[in-house]
């Protein structure tokens, strides 16, 4: 369960480390405003999708940037 008085930060970086398609990747983001960015590398186009999926679920986000980089390895 994420504790709503977290800032959109923390709750947003809980949401992504909680999914269970994103384990072991270190992605980064930015919250201001109700807007999360985001950013790092996936290694699929479905990565990158769950991982925005994630942050939609999260109360308080209005606006995602979704700037993850898809590198087929």
């Amino acid at each position: 369960m994420i504790d709503f008085e977290l800032p959109l930060a923390d709750r947003a970086q809980s949401a992504i480390a909680s999914s269970p398609y994103l384990a072991g990747r270190r992605l980064r983001l930015q919250a201001n405003d109700g807007r999360v960015v985001l950013q790092g590398v996936v290694g699929t186009y479905f990565q990158k999708q769950m991982a925005q999926e994630a942050l939609r679920r999260v109360d308080g986000v209005q606006e995602i940037e979704n700037n993850l980089e898809v590198a087929w390895s």
